[in-house]
């Protein structure tokens, strides 16, 4: 049995890279999802909050679309 120590090296880097990126995207989701940017004095939500938020969603889906996409890798 031959183990190529090079390819293990580089799928555990990228494996390790992968993870940390995804980890980061969905704190990002979490902070800009969570900054609801205050009311207005009339009470209606600033454009800023709706756009924080579907910025938060964007990353949420982003998540999601890279676990779907290991879960596609993995299974077929």
């Amino acid at each position: 049995m031959n183990i190529e120590w090079s390819v293990l090296g580089e799928v555990a880097l990228v494996s390790v890279l992968l993870t940390i990126a995804l980890v980061g995207l969905f704190t990002v989701g979490i902070v800009t999802g969570a900054n609801q940017g205050g009311a207005a004095a009339a009470g209606r939500p600033r454009l800023g909050a709706a756009l924080s938020r579907v910025g938060g969603y964007a990353c949420f889906a982003l998540c999601a679309a890279a676990v779907g996409y290991g879960i596609y890798l993995i299974a077929f």
